[in-house]
C-alpha cells in the first residue's frame, strides 16, 4: 500500500479542532517540524498535545504554543520554552507533568494495547498521591490538581514493594521524523533522534511520518527499520535540508 502524500499541509489536512496529538522529539531532536509548520499554517486550535517537551518560543511545538493553539500539554519536562512556563504558571494552559520513564512506557502501552501498567516510580510522591497542579487561577493558586492514583503492594523478583498504575495514552493523530523511509511507512530514524518518535506513531491512530529520505518498498533492510509500517498511515518526504537546531552550542576552545 503506497502511503506517500504530496506535502505536508496535505497529510495534515484533516486534523479538527481540539485533536489528540502525539508528537515525537526530545529537546529540538527529532522534531517533525515541517508537520508543525503545516498544522500551524492550518489554524487549528485547541489541541491537546502529548510530547516529552514543548519546543523552544519559535521552533517545534514552541510556534503553535506561541499563537494559543494548545489547550494541554502532557509531558516529561517544560524545558527551555519561557512561554511554556509563563502559560502554564498564568493559568492559560493546562499541563500534566510526567516521569519520563513512564510517559514513555504510557505511550507504548497505548500502541500495543495494554490499558494500563503498575510501575514503581513515583510511588509515596504527588505522582501517585495527586495534588500537582494541572492548571493555575489567575490568582496563582491552584485551580486544578492531579488526582491520587490507585497503588498496590505487588511482588516482582520475589520482593514486595508498592507500584501506582498508570494508564496509556493514545492520540487521535501522531506526528514524527525520521530519517528514512519506504512508501508502506516503514521507518528509520537516526541514533538519538528515534528518541520518543516510535513511540508516539505506537500511539497515534493515524500516524503521519515525515521523511528525509524516501525509499522504495525493498530497499530497506528489514534488520534495519526501527517502527514497522503497520503503525504509519502517512508518509511525506521533506528532503534533508530541513531545519535542525542545537539547543545549546558548546564547543572547546581553539588549540593553541
Amino acid at each position: 500500500m503506497d502511503k506517500v502524500v504530496s506535502t505536508p499541509a496535505a497529510a495534515v489536512a484533516d486534523i479538527p479542532h481540539g485533536a489528540s496529538l502525539a508528537v515525537g522529539g526530545f529537546g529540538l531532536c527529532g522534531v517533525p517540524t515541517e508537520l508543525i509548520k503545516a498544522l500551524h499554517a492550518r489554524g487549528v486550535g485547541g489541541l491537546r498535545v502529548v510530547s516529552n517537551n514543548c519546543g523552544v518560543a519559535d521552533f517545534g511545538l514552541g510556534i503553535l504554543l506561541a499563537d494559543r493553539r494548545i489547550a494541554s500539554m502532557t509531558s516529561s519536562y517544560v524545558g527551555e520554552n519561557k512561554e511554556f512556563a509563563r502559560q502554564f504558571l498564568a493559568g492559560e494552559l493546562e499541563v500534566e507533568l510526567v516521569p519520563q520513564g513512564t510517559l514513555a512506557e504510557k505511550l507504548r502501552a497505548g500502541g500495543t494495547g495494554i490499558p494500563a501498567f503498575y510501575t514503581a516510580t513515583g510511588v509515596g510522591s504527588q505522582v501517585a498521591d495527586g495534588g500537582i497542579p494541572l492548571r493555575y487561577a489567575e490568582d496563582g493558586g491552584v485551580a486544578v490538581a492531579s488526582p491520587p492514583k490507585e497503588v498496590r503492594d505487588l511482588i516482582l523478583d520475589g520482593r514486595r514493594g508498592r507500584f501506582v498504575l498508570e494508564h496509556a495514552i493514545t492520540c487521535d493523530y501522531a506526528l514524527v521524523h525520521a530519517a528514512r523511509g519506504d512508501r508502506h511507512g516503514n521507518l528509520v530514524f537516526a541514533r538519538s533522534a528515534r528518541n520518543f518518535n516510535p513511540l508516539c506513531a505506537m500511539a497515534g491512530r493515524i500516524t503521519v511520518a515525515e521523511v528525509e529520505d524516501l525509499v522504495e518498498p525493498g530497499e530497506l533492510d528489514p534488520d534495519d527499520v526501527h517502527l514497522p509500517g503497520v503503525f504509519v498511515q502517512r508518509v511525506v518526504h521533506v528532503g534533508p535540508d530541513v531545519e535542525k537546531r542545537i539547543e545549546r552550542r558548546t564547543v572547546r576552545a581553539a588549540a593553541r
